[in-house]
């Protein structure tokens, strides 16, 4: 294994639910007489905390709107869950995480601009919450693209950071882990193309999850060969 943590980001990056993340925000912005908010817009705040989020996507927004956006937004994403189909992981995802939860001397963590109470329904309901052995959520610490719950995730996890990377999908991803000199995979199925995330220096841009647990466990001495894929 090239790491001893491997540090996901969630939404578009293990779950697709990039689209309904952009609906609900769009419900959100209608209920409280926002301007129409684009696909684009929406997908582009993925990853950031919520308040950050809104406070991007609307600016000039007092907190009165702002809060009110919130928790309209939240209220359509809960909604969801019992009027829609459960939203997938990726194809190879459920797989992959199973096959690294095994490995006695891997770790696994998520860093997501989701909220504790949000990522823990999700663990419940899809009972995923063991694959991992910490998590931080945007609204527990700062924000991505702010490097902090990556420190923090280290020094919970005793893993120096020569020995972690993290993967995702956004520049708020690879940003956040550029900052801290962290080793950084860019996956090409989220908000941000793969072209847009190269300007973050990724060691790896993965097109499938199973390109991506290819090159996760293969040794580091395999890129010194010219073997990586």
């Amino acid at each position: 294994m090239r790491y001893r943590l491997i540090i996901f980001d969630w939404d578009g990056t293990l779950m697709d639910s990039v689209p309904r993340i952009v609906d609900c925000m769009q419900r959100a912005a209608r209920d409280v007489g926002w301007l129409p908010l684009s696909d684009a817009a929406v997908r582009d705040i993925i990853g950031l905390g919520l308040p950050e989020a809104i406070a991007r996507l609307c600016p000039g927004i007092d907190s009165e709107r702002a809060e009110r956006l919130r928790a309209r937004y939240s209220h359509h994403f809960v909604a969801a869950d019992t009027k829609e189909a459960p939203m997938p992981f990726f194809s190879g995802v459920e797989a992959g995480l199973e096959q690294l939860a095994r490995e006695p001397d891997v770790q696994l963590a998520v860093a997501t601009g989701k909220s504790r109470r949000g990522l823990d329904r999700i663990f419940t309901e899809r009972g995923c919450g063991h694959w991992f052995d910490a998590s931080r959520t945007a609204d527990l610490t700062r924000s991505k693209p702010d490097p902090l719950m990556l420190e923090e995730l280290l020094a919970t996890l005793g893993v120096p950071l020569e020995e972690a990377v993290m993967i995702g999908d956004s520049v708020h991803d690879l940003g956040m882990a550029q900052a801290l000199g962290m080793d950084r995979v860019a996956v090409s199925w989220g908000v941000h193309d793969i072209d847009t995330l190269t300007a973050f220096a990724p060691c790896y841009a993965a097109t499938t999850f199973s390109d991506l647990m290819a090159w996760l466990t293969q040794p580091r001495e395999a890129d010194k060969r010219g073997d990586q894929p």
